[in-house]
Parts: C-alpha cells; structure tokens; sequence
C-alpha cells in the first residue's frame, strides 16, 4: 500500500459544490503541480479513494475514508450531514495512482492502483484511519516524516481555475 498523492488544507469553501446539471456540469476537486505552460499538471480528484481529514478554526474535527465512494462524494454529504458547518479545511491522502492526461481536455487522471493494498483493502483502510485518528493529536511533532512516493498537489482556487485550464497542453 503506498499513498501516490495528498492535498493539505484545502478550502471548502472554494469549490463551486453545485455548478449546474449534467456530467459535465459536476463539481471538480482540482488539484494542480507547476504552474508554467508545458509543465503543470492538473488532476481531478473527485474520485480519489484514501483518508480525509476534516479541519475546523481549532483543528482537527474529523477523519474519515473513502472505500467505494469518491472523495469528491463523501466530502459533498459531509455539507449536509451531522458535520455540516462543522469544518471548513480538509486534507486528503489517496491510492489511486495518476494516469495519463485526458487528450479532450488536458486534465490527468486517476488510475487504478497498481496492486491490491493487502488481501484484505477494506481492513487496510480502516486501520490507516485509526491510525491517524490515534496520531493526529500532538500539537509539536519532532519529526516531519515524508511519504516515500507521493506528490503534493496544491487546491486550485475556484476563480483561477480556467486560468490554470488555459495553460494545459491539449
């Protein structure tokens, strides 16, 4: 198992939840590397599956997982849920790999990963959220430990999102 992307503290608030009707109207969770023509990738993450984790002006308020449903999902039926108006951050960690760009539009997207993360995904899962439920509380940490094959992928604000869009090579 290995986590192959992660956002930190991207804001609720700047993405457009509700843009319109039909597929091609749906909300995005874009994510970008780079920012120079030629160079920036920008990922959909809606369907990213792995761990979130849910900030509110304190702190940590809420992890959660993605097992069959897509971050994207899961995010959205926490507006509405028993969290709503409960957090307005969210970090995420992902498994599913990036594939290549979309030729249409220029957006990467997600694969499948690569292998199975045990025998057993649902319980591998399970025991990184408790994990991390568990871990999360020190406020000083002596060490900042790095993920061995994972890219940082930086929120695209919802107002510079055809900017970044312009800038793809397709």
């Amino acid at each position: 198992m290995k986590i192959t992307s992660f956002g930190l503290f991207w804001r609720e608030d700047e993405i457009d939840w509700n843009p319109g009707k039909g597929i091609r109207n749906s909300f995005r969770l874009l994510g970008k590397i780079g920012s120079n023509r030629g160079t920036i990738r920008v990922t959909d993450f809606r369907f990213q599956q792995g761990i979130y984790i849910l900030y509110d002006e304190y702190g940590p308020t809420y992890v959660g997982l993605t097992r069959s449903q897509g971050l994207g999902k899961r995010l959205k039926d926490h507006l509405s849920d028993h969290l709503a108006g409960k957090w307005d951050r969210f970090s995420w960690f992902g498994f599913h790999p990036i594939a290549e760009a979309d030729p249409k539009n220029g957006i990467f997207m997600l694969s499948k990963p690569e292998e199975e993360l045990t025998d057993n995904t649902h319980t591998t899962i399970g025991d990184l959220e408790a994990l991390i439920i568990r871990t999360v509380g020190p406020k000083r940490n002596t060490a900042y430990p790095k993920f061995q094959d994972a890219e940082q992928w930086e929120q695209i604000y919802h107002h510079d999102i055809e900017y970044y869009l312009k800038r793809l090579d397709c």
